[in-house]
């Protein structure tokens, strides 16, 4: 939901700190529509050296902003985090006349991720692939083991969540072909004219939504209600020729649970593209089980998301807010007001 707050015009040219090192790629765009403002592009900075930066800041743009940043910075009128999620942001730690915002434009993306790893697994690419390396030609033609594939219109897709993700997957798979049903918290709210689902249910009906799909796409966000929302008793209610995909957070998904079903063949596959922990100087985030080892499970390093577009419209949107604040209108995705 876009949530404005209106403010007091400021007279000034604002000082704006960018700590995160993805949007400052965008520096130029940043700076060519963020106005005649003094920008510092401090994401290479060591701690002390932003610290500074940051006492004297009205803007921070940012992914994180610890504790003892935010009570630094005694002078910011606004968090604008470089994407949706803003768990890493100190918000406790704030002022309460610090606005924070933030922004989002992954969904597309995200939904066409989750189709292309639909089809790599219902197709077994992972696995025609590296028989085909390896020298061996096998096919419906050659081995009576190879099974037909589906195409996607004979696919039932079941998302647990519907949000922004959630509905764009929803788009793009009844575009498809696919019949799509989704839980949510709430099955009454409207729901956008382009959208025909076969069903929307509440919560209460995630084992109906399990039992019925043929492909499983978890978007919810991480909170107390969905740490671990599916773990062995629900992925026992799936399908043994059905797919999970995971675009929300690892925790959602229990690790051990997801595992021990791909491992012992009891769903048919597995997409994974977040994880359980964060990475350590580009390293695979630490996980308890092998799922790099499994032939039935595709793994990405949590970049569904990471089209150009999705950062070019992000910067738009953030100096688009700073704009707003400058002249004292309205600003939209405002996930914490001023006090």
């Amino acid at each position: 939901m876009v949530t404005i707050q209106e403010g007091t015009a400021v007279e000034r040219p604002l000082n704006i700190v960018v700590t995160d090192p993805i949007i400052s790629r965008f520096e130029t765009q940043l700076k060519h529509d963020g106005g005649a403002h003094h920008w510092q592009m401090a994401a290479a900075w060591d701690a002390d050296r932003q610290g500074k930066a940051l006492a004297d800041a009205d803007v921070v743009v940012c992914s994180a902003l610890p504790a003892e940043q935010a009570s630094a910075a005694s002078r910011l009128q606004l968090v604008h985090v470089t994407g949706a999620g803003f768990d890493k942001i100190a918000v406790g730690s704030l002022a309460p006349s610090v606005i924070v915002a933030n922004t989002f434009h992954h969904a597309r993306p995200i939904a066409e991720h989750v189709l292309m790893v639909t089809l790599m697994l219902s197709r077994r690419v992972l696995t025609a692939d590296r028989e085909l390396r390896a020298g061996n030609w096998q096919t419906i033609a050659t081995s009576a083991d190879v099974p037909f594939h589906p195409t996607l219109d004979s696919m039932v897709l079941g998302l647990v969540g519907l949000g922004s993700i959630g509905t764009e997957v929803a788009r793009l798979a009844q575009a498809m072909g696919m019949t799509v049903q989704a839980i949510r918290n709430n099955s009454a709210a409207i729901l956008p004219e382009d959208l025909h689902p076969a069903w929307v249910g509440g919560h209460d009906e995630l084992p109906k939504l399990l039992e019925t799909s043929d492909v499983v796409v978890v978007t919810v966000p991480l909170d107390a209600a969905t740490h671990g929302l599916i773990g062995a008793a629900e992925i026992a209610r799936m399908k043994s020729s059905a797919v999970l995909i995971n675009v929300a957070r690892g925790p959602v998904v229990d690790q051990a649970a997801l595992y021990d079903a791909l491992a012992g063949n009891r769903i048919a596959g597995a997409g994974i593209d977040v994880w359980w922990g964060p990475p350590e100087k580009g390293n695979v985030p630490p996980s308890d089980f092998a799922f790099e080892a499994l032939p039935n499970v595709v793994v990405t390093p949590h970049y569904s998301g990471h089209a150009r577009v999705t950062f070019e419209r992000r910067a738009a949107d953030i100096v688009a807010n700073i704009g707003n604040l400058a002249a004292g209108r309205p600003l939209f995705n405002i996930v914490r007001a001023a006090d």
